[in-house]
């Protein structure tokens, strides 16, 4: 049984990472294992059609965005735009994001997550994402003072976040109004346009913080499942 670290959160349930299969076709990215320019690497859950996974990665040439969806048509609109931009620094994965970052993502790797306006889940708050036990799992991923950028337009979720993010997480964090002429998603164009309050809350990881998957890589599973053949 894996040793408990003394933790820096109140989470109590605890995520199960070894009992994620990978995606089909899964792969390693060349950016992941092989970061020559050490461009600080981003990370987007559930980019729709591209609109801000674009317009980051045209305008941050200095950094590299992987930007997860799952929904096939969503990624194919997705995919066509990020091929006839060519947009170098930026990768689609089409995936669910759990699964993908659980074997792809390395401990302390990545400098800035954006979750923008999730499914808001309001008849199962237990899959908003900090209620769930993978949101320990999503931190160790984060280097010491990376950030979570999580954006709605659904005040009693931005609530529910601050709040777990503060008495749960145990992260600093900011929340504030986003900006009434922002266009980062189509969504966030929609909200914004009909007038309705979108809120951003970023969360930072501070110096120090520990998870029970600090140390955890599913590098070390694979190697296990391949000596069991």
């Amino acid at each position: 049984m894996m040793q408990q670290p003394t933790l820096s959160h109140q989470k109590t349930r605890a995520f199960q990472p070894h009992k994620l299969s990978a995606p089909r076709d899964f792969i390693i990215l060349n950016i992941i294992n092989d970061n020559k320019d050490e461009k600080p690497l981003m990370l987007e859950i559930g980019a729709g059609k591209g609109k801000h996974a674009l317009s980051f990665a045209t305008q941050n040439p200095d950094k590299q965005l992987i930007a997860i969806e799952r929904t096939r048509n969503k990624f194919e609109a997705f995919a066509k735009l990020a091929t006839q931009q060519n947009v170098a620094n930026l990768n689609a994965i089409h995936a669910d994001a759990i699964a993908w970052i659980v074997h792809a993502i390395a401990p302390r790797s990545i400098a800035k997550i954006f979750i923008l306006y999730p499914n808001p889940e309001q008849h199962n708050p237990n899959q908003q994402w900090l209620n769930m036990p993978f949101f320990e799992f999503l931190l160790s991923r984060l280097k010491v003072g990376g950030e979570v950028v999580l954006a709605t337009n659904i005040e009693a979720y931005m609530d529910n976040a601050a709040q777990q993010a503060s008495a749960v997480w145990c992260l600093p964090n900011t929340r504030y109004h986003v900006p009434i002429d922002s266009e980062r998603t189509h969504f966030e164009v929609k909200y914004l346009a009909r007038g309705e309050t979108c809120w951003e809350l970023t969360m930072r990881k501070p110096e120090g913080y520990k998870t029970r998957f600090d140390d955890w890589q599913a590098s070390n599973l694979r190697d296990k499942n391949s000596l069991s053949k």
